[in-house]
This record gives structure tokens, sequence and C-alpha cells, in this order.
């Protein structure tokens, strides 16, 4: 069951993924669409339709049925690219694939862990959220106070985070298919959509640290 379970939610995490990628690389070809996205209304448009997404899905994914949880989770990751096409403005090309590459890898090694330990990682949930909070406070205090020594440190920090996130989020997926009164589908989406975020932070966060700006 565990095997069939997280393949469903690796499966549908990648084209999430995918879909995100791609669309945020495609945006960056049209000049008059990158203008448009980022102006000041749409972008803003778009960061609470992304908000309202992932309310929605988190407190209505099991009661949903398939095609809804499926299709939310679709929009969700082309709604996303749009937004992450900065990211295709801001950095160089060959040092996003860079990033792709370390962040895959160390994504799996971190789901792997997840997947075969026999720690009862449930005990660290609290000190991750605590640690996201503080990551999210830390970041609206820093687009006042605009410094670089204090946004690189929210972003060692965020790192580890949803580094502890990932490990987590994978037993905690493979312990919920334990439980027969939760539509399997649904599981699926629900946990690609949180390893979704995961892998979607761990990269950010080694872009900011690692990444090559374009000139």
């Amino acid at each position: 069951m565990n095997n069939k379970i997280l393949s469903k939610v690796f499966g549908w995490m990648f084209i999430g993924l995918l879909i995100t990628f791609l669309t945020g690389y495609v945006v960056t070809l049209n000049q008059n669409m990158v203008i448009n996205i980022f102006s000041k209304g749409v972008y803003i448009f778009l960061i609470i339709i992304e908000l309202l997404l992932v309310l929605f899905f988190s407190f209505r994914i099991f009661k949903m049925n398939e095609i809804t949880a499926k299709t939310c989770f679709l929009l969700y990751s082309f709604i996303s690219g749009l937004t992450f096409s900065s990211i295709f403005i801001a950095y160089q090309l060959s040092s996003i694939m860079y990033v792709f590459l370390i962040s895959s890898l160390l994504f799996a090694i971190l789901a792997i862990i997840g997947s075969k330990t026999n720690i009862d990682l449930s005990s660290i949930r609290i000190f991750l959220f605590i640690g996201l909070i503080g990551v999210v406070l830390s970041f609206i205090v820093n687009i006042f106070v605009r410094s670089s020594s204090f946004d690189l440190i929210i972003s060692i920090i965020a790192l580890i985070v949803f580094l502890g996130y990932t490990v987590y989020d994978v037993q905690k997926i493979i312990r919920m298919s334990e439980f027969d009164q939760i539509p399997e589908n649904n599981l699926a989406i629900y946990g690609a959509f949180q390893l979704y975020l995961d892998y979607i932070n761990i990269f950010i966060r080694l872009l900011e640290l690692y990444g090559k700006r374009r000139d």
C-alpha cells in the first residue's frame, strides 16, 4: 500500500511541477504577457487566488470528488507558474537547471528517509509550524527593513523548515493511507499538493542562496 500511494503522490507532484515550470518559462518568452502579469493589480490578484486555493484545498480536499480535487491541484500549479515566471527573468537558465537538479536530489533523499524511518516524526510538527510562522513574520518585517543579511538568514531558516516538512509529510501521507475512510485518489492529490509546496520552497530557497542572477 505504501509504495502504491507514494507512486501516485509523486506522479501527481511531477505533473504539478512540470506545469508550473513550463508555464513560468513560456510566459517569459512573451514580453507583453510578462508586463501584464507583473503589473501591480494582476500580480496581487494572482497571489490572492493562490492563497484562496491553498485554503480551499486544505480544508475541502477529502470532501471533494476526485475530478474537483485534480482540477484544483492543476489550476494551482498553473497559477503558480504565472507568478513563478519571475525566476526565469531574474536568474540565469543554467543556474535554474543546476539548482533544480540539486533540489531534486535533496528532495529524493529526504523522501526516502521519510518513507523508511521508524521514528515517529509527529513530535516535530509543532517545531516546524513555529519555524514556518517565524519565517513568514520575518519575511513581512524584511519587506520594510530590506536587509540583505536578514534576507539570507530567512532563506537558510526557511530551507531547514521545508527540508524538515518534506520528511514529515512523506511519513504523514503513508500513515494517512492506513485509514480506509480516506479516498485513495484524493489522498494522492493531497499528498502531491503538500510535497509540491515543500519542493517549490526548497527550490526557491536554494536558488536565493546559490542562484546566479542575470546581469
